[in-house]
């Protein structure tokens, strides 16, 4: 498909009122998740309206003011149109929608649409449409001009001098689209039945009126499999802005006589699309002099205006603490924020960059930039084999020859030409303009059918590159230095016979349709894979502009096209089902039960491998704990060596504590290190001994529970999470104690600990607030209400605590967030109406 420039169009729409269009159908529609439908009745002007919105829908999320349409409709009960208003005549056709760049209201006018009393004749239409169109757009010949004409061909037309027309809309390259309401197609598999003999006459001149149009220009199509194209996506080739740089071939400064200098124009070849942003809107708030000047009576009918929000920054500077008594009474109260910050102006302030624990003033805003000249300068050559196509970033650009200059496209050309000769690729410097920051990349020459051209590739720096080495996976050897050929980990002749038979199976390269030829072709095809969030995002908005309650209408399942490319094809895993099998067979593969949490009462300990992770069915019981300290006790007290006073708030043996987090167990006079839980046992000693103390007190040690790639444990998380904030770390901290929470409350006895998990979610909302990490700590407390609440289990008792506390320990609002110089995107309201729920 040829590229178009993008915009610079005038479409005219013109649709059929007349009474016909009021005949009811019954239109199946998808409203749910797994693709179910339900009946709705609707006129076919109703069902043929949805071409024409989405078609200017288009034109809207383009944004393109170049992009523009016009609306005519015929079989009006009245009569407007700038044929009829110069010289009379061509009744019943009114120019609905005046040409210009559409919008919402646009989309509105058109929904509005209602069937009149009246026929009126397609032909005027085309007519008034035409001299609209020609009209307006006067003598701009580069511009596309587009007429799609919307009807179901049950009224009578006036074919004579139907040949003039088409020779004008030949004239004027007018690109026709005839789109009719349950016209026969072929190719689409729908014939009408029972079809009225005004209506096939009709369609017969339909088609025979679009093909007297010259080259393809017209098509005539029915509204079903229009409709169905129009929800599919597709990728329009646009032609890409030429920009004027120069190439350089040696140093035109120092060796002018040796160097090359050509003059070259670059495009985009390929470019990022993503999916539209959204924007944020809030109600719009009177002013009391609006509310003094509304009418009172209005207030029912007055409907809610919303507005963009839009960013504003203010600056404040903390004050010194030490200087607050030293402040003047008198002074300025206006310029003070509400937490006793100055406030002061954008000119006041210097940029500067973090220098470790300090900052580098930078008075400019930026230091001296490198010294560039625009342009590409070829800095050498090296094999095309040599590419390393994993390291191309960006987008790709073509560079051509300046099209105004013959010698030069001849000049360019012979360097293309050498480099494909000799098969070798140019490493180039481009800088976009002067004094900008150059970028490295590649000039791969291509040859095209009547053009040679470069294609820019950039590579990264040195600085971009990130080398991990890992060991080898075929290559083990001992501690000795000896080589290991039988391993777990090096697989046997079998198990690689059997992956090679599972990835021969998977193979897609013939898992795809059957051409003409009867051959299988690939199953994908990089050119129809489709990005699903930019589609399914611009679907939702089209949906969503058109249809007044998305309950009752709700937004329909994505387009097969999208999603066909997100599963495997049917038939290469009914092809592949053997091989697996196989694999799961030689590889002893099994599904991994789930852990269970559980106590053992033996102590028992396994070793543990590098890559494993400690497991809370391999750590000691609890019970080893008292058994350890009542056999010092007994010992000491055998021994009349003195008298031991124990205090210990230790749970018995046949008592579950919270967490079931394990004690350590005195074994060959050292203990070992495992979890417990916060607080920790309060224990008291009185000895004569000091051995017996040592052992006891070794008996006690504790760990700090935490787990592995974890900064804050189970068994002192307050301390440990106060340590990582002063580290630093307030995001990792942040994210552990909260897993800490969550994990600890779901477990036995967590009301044992309420308070100190109070205390920790005090600690860190106050820390996020302060560091302005405010979404995470209301990501963490909407889990943790999932939690308590939401879940089968749950602990709805936690969640009544943190209720009652209130507001002080609820999400972080706009107004909290705002008095330290951050931001939320949570409002006060809805603070207070989540800690209530």
């Amino acid at each position: 498909m040829p590229a178009e420039r993008a915009g610079y169009t005038v479409t005219m729409f013109l649709i059929d009122v007349s009474p016909s269009m009021a005949k009811l159908r019954t239109v199946e529609i998808q409203d749910g998740p797994q693709g179910e439908t339900s009946s709705v009745e609707m006129t076919n002007l109703q069902w043929s309206l949805q071409f024409v919105l989405l078609k200017i829908q288009e034109m809207i999320y383009h944004g393109r003011k170049t992009e523009q349409c016009g609306v005519v409709l015929f079989g009006t009960e009245g009569t407007d149109n700038i044929i009829s208003n110069r010289s009379g005549g061509y009744d019943n056709v009114t120019e609905f929608i005046p040409i210009a760049q559409p919008n919402a209201a646009t989309l509105a006018k058109i929904q509005a649409l209602q069937p009149s009393t009246v026929n009126g004749d397609p032909v005027d239409a085309i007519i008034v449409g035409i001299e609209t169109q020609d009209k307006y757009l006067g003598k701009k010949k580069t511009w596309t001009r587009r007429m799609v004409l919307l009807t179901d061909g049950e009224n009578p037309i006036e074919v004579e001098d139907w040949e003039l027309t088409v020779k004008k809309m030949n004239d004027l390259q007018i690109i026709t689209s005839i789109i009719g309401i349950d016209f026969d197609d072929e190719e689409f598999g729908f014939e009408e039945e029972d079809k009225s003999n005004i209506k096939r006459e009709n369609e017969k001149f339909y088609h025979r009126f679009a093909s007297s149009l010259k080259e393809d220009y017209g098509i005539v199509g029915t509204a079903a499999f229009a409709l169905q194209e129009c929800v599919r996506p597709d990728v329009k080739m646009t032609k890409s802005a030429l920009i004027g740089t120069t190439l350089r071939l040696g140093d035109i400064d120092v060796r002018a006589e040796e160097a090359v200098e050509l003059p070259v124009k670059m495009s985009k070849c390929t470019a990022l699309v993503r999916p539209a942003s959204m924007k944020k809107f809030a109600k719009r708030v009177e002013t009391a002099e609006e509310q003094t000047l509304r009418d009172v009576d209005d207030d029912e009918s007055r409907k809610d205006v919303y507005a963009q929000l839009a960013m504003q920054t203010e600056y404040f500077v903390s004050k010194d603490e030490n200087a607050d008594d030293e402040k003047d009474e008198d002074e300025d109260e206006g310029k003070q924020g509400e937490d006793g910050a100055e406030k002061v102006d954008k000119e006041q302030l210097i940029r500067g960059f973090k220098y470790g624990a300090s900052y580098a003033p930078c008075p400019d805003g930026q230091f001296p930039r490198l010294s560039t000249r625009k342009g590409i300068d070829i800095c050498g050559f090296f094999s095309d084999k040599m590419v390393r196509r994993n390291l191309a970033m960006g987008e790709v650009q073509y560079v051509w020859a300046d099209p105004s200059s013959g010698q030069t496209q001849v000049s360019f050309s012979s360097i293309v030409q050498a480099m494909l000769a000799r098969g070798v690729v140019a490493i180039a410097r481009w800088v976009s303009r002067d004094e900008m920051d150059p970028k490295m990349g590649l000039l791969i020459p291509r040859e095209f059918e009547k053009v040679d051209c470069f294609l820019w590739l950039q590579m990264p720096f040195a600085d971009d590159v990130r080398r991990y080495t890992f060991p080898s996976l075929e290559n083990l050897f001992s501690k000795k230095g000896e080589v290991i050929t039988k391993h777990p980990f090096i697989p046997t002749d079998e198990q690689m016979g059997a992956m090679d038979h599972f990835v021969d199976s998977m193979d897609l390269m013939q898992a795809g349709d059957k051409n003409e030829e009867g051959n299988r072709e690939p199953w994908f095809d990089p050119r129809l894979s489709y990005n699903p969030a930019v589609h399914r995002i611009k679907q939702a908005l089209f949906h969503a502009a058109v249809v007044t309650d998305l309950r009752t209408n709700p937004l329909p399942p994505p387009h097969p096209e999208v999603v066909k490319y997100l599963e495997p094809p049917r038939r290469v895993l009914k092809r592949a089902h053997d091989a697996t099998v196989e694999c799961k067979s030689v590889f002893k593969i099994k599904q991994v039960p789930k852990k269970v949490t559980r106590q053992r009462k033996d102590g028992h300990v396994r070793a543990e491998d590098d890559d494993d992770e400690l497991l809370l069915l391999d750590q000691p019981s609890k019970s080893s704990l008292s058994k350890s300290a009542s056999q010092i006790q007994s010992q000491e007290s055998g021994n009349g060596n003195g008298e031991i006073k124990e205090k210990m708030d230790v749970d018995s043996e046949t008592e579950p504590e919270f967490g079931d987090e394990a004690a350590p167990t005195a074994r060959n006079g050292k203990a070992d290190s495992v979890h417990l839980p916060t607080p920790q046992p309060s224990v008291t000693f009185v000895s004569q001994s000091q051995s017996a103390s040592q052992d006891l007190s070794q008996a006690m040690e504790l760990d700090d529970g935490r787990a592995q790639d974890r900064i804050v444990g189970v068994a002192y998380p307050l301390v440990d999470f106060k340590k990582g904030v002063k580290n630093g770390n307030l995001v990792k901290a942040t994210e552990d104690l909260g897993f800490v929470i969550m994990d600890l409350i779901m477990k036995p006895f967590a009301s044992r600990r309420k308070s100190e998990f109070i205390e920790c979610m005090r600690e860190m909302r106050s820390a996020c607030l302060k560091e302005g990490e405010n979404d995470a700590w209301n990501a963490f407390l909407r889990e943790l209400k999932d939690v308590c609440v939401g879940s089968g289990v749950g602990n709805k008792g936690f969640w009544d605590i943190i209720s009652d506390i209130g507001r002080e320990i609820s999400l972080i609002g706009e107004s909290e967030a705002k008095k330290l110089g951050s931001s939320s995107d949570v409002s006060d309201s809805e603070a207070e109406k989540f800690i209530e729920s």
